[in-house]
């Protein structure tokens, strides 16, 4: 497996490009990655998001129209794919397949999974690949997804989390924003942010 990333647009949303046995799997292509995922791909068979917010979806419809490949996103965030919440003219973009909590997807040979971890949106999710995790706004290094914004929940952000400290096994993490860091080290801060949410 073959890990690319590009942060994108003024959030510096981190856009993803998992490559395994020569398929290209993009992972929330936000605002202007359309040039760098046309430069970087050879073969693409997917879009996968996150979750629905514009900075992790913005360039959903033009790498679909270009590469004819289908979008997933969790059930449960696929409407924020068609409402411009925060009034940025979101390209608008339908997902192709929603994803089931759990649900284990094999795509022409490629496994991955959604984790599903609700709080910062509705169908916020992790993207398991093997044994690397893509967390969108769930967790970052040293923080976690704001619940603040229409849609969030912090109920079921405090949920998630004691789901996510409960986590017996290590990954490398790959979050949505800023750099890569792992479970366990994550771990550690769950308390902190359990007690100030």
């Amino acid at each position: 497996m073959k890990i690319k990333a590009k942060p994108m647009g003024m959030y510096q949303t981190n856009c993803y490009i998992v490559t395994i046995d020569d398929k290209d799997i993009i992972i929330d292509p936000g605002v202007g990655a359309t040039s760098w995922i046309e430069k970087s791909v050879k073969n693409p068979i997917a879009i996968l998001n996150t979750h629905g917010h514009f900075d992790h979806v913005w360039s959903n419809q033009e790498i679909k129209k270009i590469f004819n490949i289908p979008i997933f996103i969790h059930k449960d965030d696929a409407f924020l794919l068609q409402i411009d919440q925060f009034g940025v003219n979101l390209p608008k973009s339908r997902a192709d397949f929603l994803v089931e909590n759990e649900e284990s997807i094999n795509l022409d040979g490629t496994q991955f999974r959604f984790l599903h971890f609700p709080g910062h949106t509705p169908g916020c999710s992790v993207i398991e690949f093997e044994d690397v995790w893509f967390s969108g706004d769930f967790i970052f290094k040293g923080s976690i997804g704001r619940v603040d914004f229409p849609y969030s929940n912090p109920k079921e952000m405090k949920k998630s989390l004691l789901r996510f400290k409960n986590i017996d096994y290590d990954r490398v993490v790959y979050p949505g924003h800023g750099e890569p860091t792992t479970i366990k080290n994550e771990q550690k801060y769950i308390d902190y942010w359990l007690n100030n949410l």
